[in-house]
């Protein structure tokens, strides 16, 4: 007869400071990449014009499916282009990584048709491939017409929540992280060389903060994706029609960092359970980390599970609570 031992843990942590803000924008979310948790939101569900921000998904689709070392040759799709440009010139000859550094860091809108017909051979296989993935990502409210964000003709629709989706998947992506936080980029081609300065304020006046992407459109107004980093707690924070965006998203950082902290729940270094209870030796191969307020704080409630009977290696299930709601899980083993 198969025995379950059960163990209820309650957790207690030391509280941290806060202190209050304004929000500038029609529409924000604050999300920790790390677990996905919501620490911030404004209206987050909002559908709304994106400019540029869209770029992100160009960016990454791009990465996922393209030869970042192929050559790309300049076609007459960058003719079509206005707004903010990397100026390629048809015929041109540049790298598709070269490519993608130009449309985050500067927001090229020619480079990003010349990058979606070099990895998909047209504009239109492309923007398929970005809805694909905002459908993967869970992005419900989000439609993709076009790869660059301008909205005169076609118009791309999101939301402040569906974007943080985005970014913190971004994020994971080691070359988007290191693209989107680079500073100063240098491009040598057979007609020109580029000097590409990052367009996002926040990451050359915000020490925090390691990447994101700029827009702006007539219609769209000021949006802005960023994240940042602070003792362990990495967040991104999505503004949409944002007023005043670099200080929104800076004061917003300064606001959640105050407040929230990267607790480690369980750890894997220190995880045991009282002999009287269970006899053999367990281990879980994975910390738990979580973001808490003070509030929050003695809120903590970890239920262990263990089948005492089994006689495979998993043996049991620690259950991560915040009050009632469940917000992780960890298997336990036996050596």
């Amino acid at each position: 007869m198969k025995k379950i031992l059960i163990i209820v843990l309650l957790i207690f942590i030391i509280p941290i400071n806060t202190f209050a803000y304004e929000d500038s924008s029609r529409s924000s979310i604050v999300m920790d990449i790390n677990s996905g948790r919501i620490l911030y939101r404004n209206n987050e569900n909002e559908k709304r014009l994106i400019a540029s921000i869209t770029k992100i998904m160009t960016a990454i689709v791009a990465i996922e499916n393209g030869n970042l070392n192929k050559k790309v040759k300049v076609g007459n799709e960058v003719l079509k282009m206005y707004g903010t440009n990397i100026y390629t010139e048809v015929g041109e000859v540049i790298k598709l990584e070269d490519l993608i550094y130009g449309l985050l860091l500067r927001s090229g809108n020619d480079a990003s048709v010349t990058i979606a017909k070099s990895v998909s051979e047209s504009e239109e296989k492309f923007i398929q491939l970005m809805n694909n993935k905002a459908k993967e990502l869970g992005m419900e409210s989000t439609v993709f017409k076009n790869p660059h964000g301008l909205d005169e003709v076609t118009k791309n629709y999101s939301t402040a929540k569906d974007m943080a989706i985005l970014s913190r998947y971004a994020y994971k992506n080691k070359i988007y992280r290191k693209i989107s936080s680079t500073k100063k980029y240098e491009v040598k081609t057979e007609n020109k060389t580029y000097l590409w300065y990052n367009r996002n304020k926040l990451l050359l006046n915000y020490d925090k903060c390691t990447g994101g992407k700029n827009g702006y459109t007539p219609s769209a107004g000021k949006t802005l994706v960023t994240t940042a980093t602070n003792n362990g707690l990495n967040l991104t924070i999505v503004s949409l029609k944002d007023n005043n965006p670099y200080d929104n998203h800076e004061q917003l950082y300064k606001y959640i960092f105050s407040k929230y902290k990267n607790y480690e729940i369980i750890s894997k270094n220190n995880f045991k359970i009282d002999k009287t209870f269970y006899n053999k030796k367990l281990y879980i191969k994975k910390s738990f980390y979580y973001p808490l307020s003070k509030e929050e704080l003695n809120n903590i409630k970890t239920i262990v599970s263990i089948d005492t009977s089994s006689t495979n290696k998993k043996v049991g299930l620690i259950n991560i609570y915040l009050k009632d709601k469940k917000i992780g899980k960890i298997n336990i083993y036996k050596k």
